[in-house]
């Protein structure tokens, strides 16, 4: 990535909040060397992309909390997945065992399709390739990620972690619903392993109470940032969530719709109780 830092870390003035937001799959900053050795056009490789969800959580340092977003896409590589889901399909010199079905599928660490399933290169990539993508972006972008955690966790007891992602409006044909509704947001705490439940619970309500409909791990439960740093028992929350593209984006052209300001509006509302968890909801931790 041409020595660019993988992430812009956007600090409140005054740190208030043990709450830490991050959006890894909003990077829209496209290597030319992907984009010339990609069978897909640039906005091909953006199927991939949580488009604008930087954007829409941007409120969050005005409440007291920072907010972590990429700038490496996820179609370079996926700060989601484990440094050790290595796709054999894709990277040559790697061994095909213990493969789960992320990585069949494409969609390791260094994924070989995008979201829609279109194939991103037109052959292999070297083993020490892949590793150099891993050093100069998942490393330190985890490396700042946990350090602002432990940074949250010594200075107000505890730390909650609000992974923030977008979903297709199609992944949502088969979930759940709600009261008779589609869900708008899907919270995913790895079925109570990230996050003690009464967090979840508030975190739930807080949606709620600015409109959404909410439901929770399914049909996304969480990923890999949700299960390396969901550690209740230590005073690490990790709650993921999933917010339906359809509500604030123009799906097929990738541009917001009219009423993305009103969407922030509410997430920012959202926003503001959110931050209220660490500092004065400590007790729910360990409910």
């Amino acid at each position: 990535m041409d020595g660019q830092a993988p992430f812009r870390l956007m600090e409140p003035d005054r740190l208030t909040s043990g709450a830490v937001f991050n959006s890894p799959h909003s990077g829209r900053d496209y290597p030319a060397g992907l984009i010339r050795r990609s069978r897909l056009t640039r906005r091909g490789l953006r199927a991939s992309e949580d488009v604008l969800v930087d954007a829409l959580f941007a409120a969050a340092p005005a409440h007291g909390a920072p907010l972590l977003a990429a700038t490496t896409p996820r179609a370079w590589l996926d700060l989601n997945r484990a440094p050790s889901e290595l796709d054999p399909a894709l990277i040559r010199g790697v061994r095909a065992q213990g493969l789960d079905q992320r990585v069949v599928a494409g969609l390791g660490v260094i994924p070989r399709v995008v979201s829609e399933g279109a194939q991103i290169y037109r052959g292999k990539i070297s083993l020490e390739e892949a590793e150099a993508r891993i050093q100069s972006v998942h490393e330190p972008y985890h490396a700042m990620l946990g350090k602002l955690l432990a940074r949250a966790r010594d200075g107000f007891g505890m730390a909650v972690l609000f992974d923030c992602h977008s979903m297709p409006s199609e992944a949502l044909r088969a979930a759940p619903r709600v009261r008779g509704a589609c869900p708008e947001i899907v919270l995913g705490d790895r079925f109570g392993a990230a996050s003690g439940r009464a967090l979840v619970s508030f975190t739930q309500r807080a949606f709620e109470r600015a409109g959404f409909t909410v439901a929770r791990n399914a049909p996304f439960a969480g990923g890999y940032i949700t299960q390396r740093y969901g550690r209740p028992r230590q005073g690490v929350h990790a709650i993921q969530i999933e917010i339906d593209r359809g509500l604030y984006l123009d799906q097929a052209g990738l541009e917001p719709l009219p009423v993305f300001d009103a969407i922030q509006a509410r997430l920012s509302q959202v926003i503001g109780e959110l931050v209220e968890i660490a500092p004065r909801v400590v007790g729910l931790a360990a409910e």
